[in-house]
């Protein structure tokens, strides 16, 4: 197995994708034994394909990898009516689809009030409307699928709801769904050179916090530029300045096992690289 014992016996499940041509369930699921993986993004499934759905569960149980999220990716918030119900159908069919293959979490993002773009920043996303749009769209999505294993969150995002850990807490409770969980992405919350320098102190306060919610986590890195205005660069794990002692504890600590994937590089190597860096911080 791929993963590393952590506080109390808990596993922490590292995952990723996969460079292989194949979509056999059972091949896939190999790979992903064989990259050093225990969580896996679930595969490519066609609403309604039950027969793929009880093989990708069957495979990659019995490989050991965790379905860790099954994610759609497209704006709730949209002017566009037709659009956004034709989004909302989308995401509500892979939170069913992700409940029933074993998936642990289906994450989407909220949209934005800037209509041209899919999550361009715009004053409203973070004033009281665009919360208020969240809590709706959120119980929307849960109330319709009314999930009984899978959980529905929203990608943390710098200028669109939630962007803070204190959102976070307020949208939980605001919900008040117990199929509303919390994805954690640190590296989507750091928006300041203070936070960029004690990411530890952030990231104690996220598992202090959201640890109960949390189901599941990405892994990427930052690095601060010498360049005016503000820039901060989305890096690989182990090239920037997130503290992944203090975030590999802190899921440690959960008591329960929480996938950490990897997204957003390039190539085989790179995510070899990386997982290799997770892996060498992990606790004993």
């Amino acid at each position: 197995m791929g993963g590393n014992k952590g506080k109390d016996d808990t596993m922490i499940l590292f995952g990723g994708p996969v460079f292989t041509s194949s979509q056999d369930p059972w091949e896939l699921a190999d790979a992903h034994r064989r990259f050093g993986y225990t969580a896996a993004y679930c595969p490519e499934i066609a609403a309604g394909d039950r027969d793929r759905i009880n093989a990708v569960r069957e495979a990659f149980g019995r490989a050991g990898i965790v379905i860790a999220e099954a994610n759609e990716w497209c704006r709730l918030l949209s002017s566009n009516q037709a659009e956004a119900a034709a989004n909302m159908e989308r995401v509500c069919g892979k939170l069913a689809l992700a409940d029933e293959v074993g998936a642990l979490c289906t994450v989407d993002f909220l949209g934005t009030y800037d209509w041209g773009t899919a999550f361009g920043p715009h004053p409203m996303n973070l004033a009281a409307e665009g919360f208020d749009a969240a809590v709706q769209l959120v119980r929307k999505v849960v109330d319709t699928v009314k999930p009984r294993r899978t959980r529905f969150a929203l990608e943390m995002m710098q200028w669109v709801v939630p962007d803070s850990v204190d959102c976070y807490v307020d949208l939980l409770k605001a919900v008040d769904r117990p199929a509303f969980g919390v994805h954690l992405d640190p590296v989507n919350i750091i928006v300041s050179p203070r936070q960029y320098f004690d990411t530890a102190s952030l990231l104690r306060d996220c598992f202090a916090r959201l640890g109960p919610n949390i189901v599941s986590c990405h892994a990427k890195d930052l690095r601060l530029r010498n360049e005016l205005a503000l820039h901060l660069d989305e890096v690989r794990p182990g090239t920037g300045n997130l503290d992944y002692k203090a975030y590999l504890q802190g899921l440690a600590g959960l008591g329960r096992d929480v996938p950490l994937m990897l997204e957003h590089l390039s190539t085989a190597a790179d995510y070899a690289s990386a997982l290799a860096h997770l892996k060498s911080l992990a606790p004993a």
